[in-house]
């Protein structure tokens, strides 16, 4: 018996270092997973091609080359005439960068260079089936007219960012081939400007494109903030809701259970979208490493404009909207309301009869009624403050939302929080307070704030209560007849909450 100890042999696209939040390298285990989605007689078909758009590692053509060295083994007995046939005629690839287009040759054809002496298979040129053509930004008032980005954003930067797939570089022509699968995991955003904390998609425009080649099977893994929100994703979202030809779903609540260390606020999902397909889509949601729940539907619910994630949540949703009631968010007020900005600061005391309070980040400070710059009515008003964003990870139970804090009038508050109301009288103001808390009214929100922010527009699907007295959990458990399966499921969602 051997006293040699075995070694950990790790697979080496486990250890890369991720290029940014916004290019991530795919683990080998999550390419794997996004494959089995396939029918797998795609990988003994020595007829198929298969695509991957965002090369970064190589992961997925490699992948996809392990299961065709094994499915077309009674086609090509010969290994080397196997693997010149899958590597030259089924597997290519577009790369986002040059530095990338190196990887995923090196981990595909085990060379840098696809006409080097080392190389797996023999090619002519040193790019074999992996490409990184060279495009450019088409400029528009600063713009760019095909992905969107501004020309300010990357003043500063040695990368273009224009990625061949959705600058004009059309892969069918390029290789002259039509592709049964296009598969792959695309670069997510980019800066809107050099300074701005908001960021451009970019992911959408990858799926859009890809649709359009008409492939056989689409399979991507995309932020699942798609489903509610988002910068210029409107058309995308009411387009992907309504395709009939998604096949299957799988929704992760932490990104972290895809890209270990990567924080990607709403989590992540991977699909399959059949082009032969047309029905209800099968639905998987994954947290702490497990399908917590699983059924098939229509992605889009009769009457809404997103996507419920949850399946506890559709029945939830569907209890809620079939006694008609008036939305919350007819309460919930614009941003700036006041037009006191964030790093507005009051003053740290009253100097005069008509200095009110002013609710600002990090306390309360006071301004003078008549320097508020607007809707000063609102000044002598009930109402309640709210953080407009709110974070606190991607575990759950989670808040969900900031504590409300009592507008008592006079008073103001800077956008950092949101104003809702107004209420009559105190007695009315606190009870909806006590009705934010609960863990009723902060799952609903939940199912449409994907990302830290909370406009009115998260507050769509909580029901408008009757303020004149208080609610509880139980009370509104009983009120909608929610099942213990639907109580157990938004109790384990959302964390306490004390004003």
């Amino acid at each position: 018996m051997s006293d040699v100890t075995p070694t950990h042999n790790p697979d080496v696209l486990d250890c890369l270092a991720n290029l940014s939040n916004d290019e991530v390298f795919t683990p080998p285990r999550v390419a794997n997973a996004m494959l089995d989605l396939l029918p797998q007689s795609l990988f003994a078909d020595p007829e198929a091609t298969f695509l991957d758009p965002c090369c970064k590692s190589g992961v997925f053509l490699r992948e996809i080359a392990k299961r065709l060295l094994v499915g077309l083994e009674p086609t090509f007995p010969d290994l080397q005439a196997r693997l010149d046939h899958i590597l030259r005629r089924q597997l290519f690839g577009l790369a986002i960068t040059e530095l990338t287009a190196l990887t995923s040759r090196r981990t595909l054809y085990c060379s840098k260079v696809a006409d080097g002496r080392y190389a797996l298979s023999h090619f002519d040129a040193p790019e074999g089936n992996i490409l990184f053509p060279e495009t450019r930004h088409e400029w528009v008032n600063g713009r760019c007219r095909l992905c969107g980005v501004s020309q300010d954003t990357l003043k500063d930067r040695k990368e273009t960012h224009a990625y061949a797939f959705i600058h004009g570089i059309n892969p069918e022509r390029l290789f002259k081939m039509k592709f049964d699968v296009i598969i792959g995991n695309p670069p997510y955003q980019l800066a809107t400007s050099g300074t701005s904390a908001q960021a451009i998609p970019l992911y959408n425009r990858f799926v859009t494109q890809a649709i359009s080649l008409k492939p056989r099977y689409l399979c991507m893994i995309i932020p699942a903030r798609w489903y509610t929100g988002g910068m210029g994703l409107d058309a995308f979202r009411a387009e992907m809701l309504t395709d009939r030809r998604m096949r299957e779903l799988h929704d992760f609540l932490n990104s972290s259970e895809c890209f270990a260390g990567v924080e990607i606020k709403g989590g992540v999902c991977y699909f399959l979208w059949d082009s032969k397909y047309s029905g209800d889509c099968a639905i998987y949601t994954h947290s702490n490493r497990a399908v917590v729940a699983a059924g098939k539907r229509p992605l889009l619910e009769k009457g809404l404009d997103t996507f419920i994630r949850h399946e506890h949540g559709v029945n939830i949703v569907r209890k809620v909207a079939a006694r008609g009631e008036p939305s919350f968010s007819s309460l919930v007020n614009p941003q700036k309301f006041f037009d006191l900005p964030t790093k507005f600061r009051g003053s740290e005391t009253a100097s005069g009869a008509s200095d009110i309070r002013v609710f600002q980040r990090n306390g309360i400070g006071y301004i003078n009624a008549n320097e508020v710059p607007a809707r000063r009515e609102w000044i002598t008003k009930w109402k309640i403050y709210i953080s407009e964003a709110y974070g606190a990870g991607e575990d759950f139970p989670h808040q969900i939302l900031g504590v409300p804090l009592l507008g008592e009038p006079p008073s103001v508050c800077t956008e950092t929080y949101i104003t809702i109301g107004p209420f009559d009288n105190r007695c009315q103001t606190v009870n909806a307070m006590g009705y934010i808390t609960t863990k009723f009214f902060r799952f609903l929100v939940m199912l449409k704030k994907l990302t830290q922010h909370a406009s009115a527009k998260v507050y769509q699907l909580v029901p408008l209560q009757d303020f004149s007295k208080p609610w509880t959990d139980e009370a509104l458990y009983a009120k909608y007849g929610l099942s213990a399966e639907e109580i157990t499921f938004i109790e384990a969602m959302v964390k306490p909450m004390e004003v």
